[in-house]
């Protein structure tokens, strides 16, 4: 598979499958794939010279190609995946092909329901700038990491050491051979797949397991959802809590436990690091993309802001760190619920969550790999934020929401807020 010159990838511009395409193209393979539709992603593989055909209706499989390598998100049914089969062309799903790419090296796997694409980006930074020259797959596009478009998913470095953003989802994370693994956190996700937070602890579990002896765990070893986990491994472990970190430009206590989780990393891979010298790359971070990321401001001047948050802590600990920052201003969220499942899952969450902002806009439910259920809506989450106490409005179309935020004083911090393409919304309504 590894072997394989011309590649093929369904689902280039998916954050993961970019950051790939660009590793594979690093290693001086021909890469080419198509998308969907156009995004950021696509048009940073465009900037680097990666050809990505929109759509998946017409088959563009160069003959050629020896493997193709698909996203998650898309299915065996997919038309050129039925194409690939028909040409005898092999294929892998994108965390196995990571996998495999990354088993002969060393990596670090950094893993947990929240804050591990930031302890991504920050621990390979680390790295970069002790000179231990790090390969990092991150899924974001995180403004440290060089690129001509204000960073990358990707930063390009040694064959034999690699850190690795890792997802528990469907156990991609099982497909990684770490040497250290980083856990931030445990809690109940992806519902579609994990029917029950054990379902999801016994994945983290195997995945502890197969880490070396020689290795190293970096977690939290008291939190009461890590501690179970850690029976009958044999690794080391670190507890990442216990570290020290100076102020950080991004704001909250959430990153400033991400920075702690990315130094113990760090040193765990190289332990002759210069504590000092790491503690001050993690005082120069600058975050990524969707991460609490400002935008600007509105013709009202309204600052605008964007998050990545979807799931119920991630979402009230964003607006508390928002709090922190602007003690005075008002807070408005624009959400965008990411799945069926998930919104009907912790509805009671997300409504405990949203009804802490001065007012919650609520998008229609993103389905993304999901069939319309019709138990939940947005209107459905935007009554039990009202039943809290919370001011909830559900809108119907994000021309909706656009308006609504574009009439905000300047007194007001929006965050558009969600994984699905709310982000597009806050590009519209400031000041270009």
């Amino acid at each position: 598979m590894t072997t394989s010159n011309n590649i093929y990838m369904v689902g280039m511009g998916g954050i993961g499958m970019s950051a790939l395409a660009q590793l594979l193209v690093h290693q001086g393979k021909n890469v080419s794939g198509s998308d969907r539709e156009e995004s950021p992603t696509t048009a940073m593989l465009g900037d680097r010279g990666i050809q990505v055909t929109v759509g998946h209706d017409q088959c563009n499989i160069p003959a050629d190609t020896g493997l193709l390598i698909y996203s998650d998100a898309v299915n065996a049914d997919n038309t050129e995946r039925v194409r690939a089969r028909e040409m005898g062309i092999k294929q892998i799903s994108y965390f196995e092909m990571l996998g495999k790419i990354s088993e002969p090296g060393t990596t670090i796997a950094v893993a947990g329901t929240h804050g591990k694409t930031t302890t991504t980006g920050m621990l390979a930074s680390i790295l970069r700038a002790a000179g231990k020259e790090p390969t990092a797959i991150v899924g974001s596009i995180v403004r440290d990491f060089p690129g001509r478009t204000g960073g990358s998913n990707f930063l390009a470095g040694r064959s034999d050491l690699y850190v690795i953003e890792a997802c528990e989802y469907r156990d991609h994370l099982l497909e990684l051979k770490p040497e250290i693994l980083v856990i931030t956190n445990i809690e109940l996700d992806h519902t579609d797949f994990f029917p029950s937070l054990s379902a999801m602890q016994n994945t983290f579990h195997s995945a502890v397991e197969r880490v070396p002896k020689h290795g190293t765990i970096v977690t939290d070893p008291e939190n009461s959802n890590i501690a179970p986990i850690l029976s009958h491994i044999s690794a080391r472990v670190v507890d990442y809590t216990k570290k020290a970190v100076g102020e950080l430009k991004l704001i909250g206590e959430f990153n400033r436990e991400n920075a702690r989780a990315a130094l113990a990393g760090a040193l765990a891979a190289e332990p002759s690091l210069s504590q000092e010298a790491a503690i001050h790359t993690l005082s120069e971070f600058k975050g990524s993309w969707r991460r609490f990321e400002y935008k600007g401001e509105t013709p009202h001047g309204a600052l605008v802001y964007d998050d990545y948050a979807h799931h119920p802590t991630a979402v009230r600990k964003t607006i508390e760190a928002a709090r922190e920052k602007y003690p005075n201003k008002r807070i408005v969220v624009a959400f965008h619920p990411h799945l069926y499942s998930r919104t009907k899952s912790f509805l009671a969450e997300f409504a405990d969550a949203l009804a802490t902002a001065d007012d919650a806009i609520i998008a229609p439910i993103y389905a993304a790999r999901e069939a319309h259920d019709g138990s939940i809506s947005s209107d459905v989450l935007a009554e039990e934020i009202r039943m809290r106490k919370g001011n909830a409005r559900a809108l119907q179309s994000f021309e909706a929401i656009r308006q609504a935020l574009s009439l905000e004083p300047g007194n007001t911090v929006i965050i558009t807020m969600g994984a699905g393409d709310i982000y597009k919304v806050s590009e519209q309504i400031i000041v270009q």
